[in-house]
């Protein structure tokens, strides 16, 4: 009897030990993994359809301070900043509809500046993309979505921001998934926090919107799935424990 219950047992664990992959997010074979060569070109932000931008115009001062709509524009255009639709256009004062998506802030700037001169002198245009962020998941402290106030920022500096790693982390096989600077399809790389030779400039740099996961240890993942195996037992026990002291006490 006590062989046969051992048996059970054991067969329970290798169970449990096959269902712990479920509890990790983003599993790969490890063929599809890639480093892209980062460059500064590379990261720099290309805008996307339904970001929001501020655009701030200025102008000669010898020039009228307000277009024929009366909006003055020695200012930001739309406090709120203006936001990019589905085809990658927005609409300003004077000029109209014009493309962004697809372009650097200040490649935009450039273009928005252009269309500008035909109505004034010397106009000047700035252009900052406001939701840019990238998002944190896993074993972190804090997990979420972290702001982003300039072009790129370090897998350090992400951390940092969401609290450090938990003691469950994974620290050697930090993924992050990111799309392509070519704007078509996504890539997933790995980065071992424990080796400094291996770390480089390209697999610590984070662009916006790219995803950061800490996967859990085998032992929490172990810890999490025989916790889904064990809580039907235990609630039922839980039931049943009123029934069986009364039945107890009755004889």
């Amino acid at each position: 009897m006590f062989k046969t219950k051992l048996i059970i047992f054991t067969m329970l664990l290798f169970f449990m030990a096959g269902c712990t992959s479920s509890y990790k997010l983003i599993q790969t074979d490890g063929e599809n993994v890639e480093v892209e060569k980062v460059t500064d070109k590379s990261i720099e932000y290309l805008i996307l359809e339904q970001d929001r931008v501020a655009i701030s115009l200025y102008k000669d001062p010898t020039q009228g301070s307000t277009t024929n709509d009366g909006s003055d524009l020695n200012q930001r255009i739309n406090s709120k900043g203006v936001l990019v639709d589905t085809s990658g256009n927005i609409v300003l004062p004077l000029i109209g509809k014009i493309k962004i998506a697809g372009l650097s802030q200040s490649k935009a700037a450039d273009k928005i500046t252009n269309r500008y001169k035909k109505y004034m002198n010397s106009p000047a245009v700035y252009v900052e993309v406001l939701n840019k962020r990238l998002f944190v998941l896993g074993e972190v402290k804090k997990p979420g979505v972290i702001d982003i106030d300039k072009e790129k920022m370090t897998l350090f500096e992400a951390l940092a921001h969401a609290g450090d790693l938990t003691d469950s982390a994974l620290r050697d096989e930090i993924m992050i998934l990111s799309n392509r600077a070519n704007g078509k399809g996504m890539q997933l790389r790995k980065v071992d926090l424990t080796n400094f030779d291996k770390m480089n400039y390209a697999s610590l740099m984070l662009r916006p919107n790219d995803i950061v996961y800490v996967k859990p240890n085998n032992w929490k993942a172990f810890r999490v799935a025989s916790d889904d195996i064990t809580s039907p037992f235990v609630t039922i026990t839980k039931i049943a424990a009123p029934f069986v002291t009364l039945k107890y006490l009755f004889d």
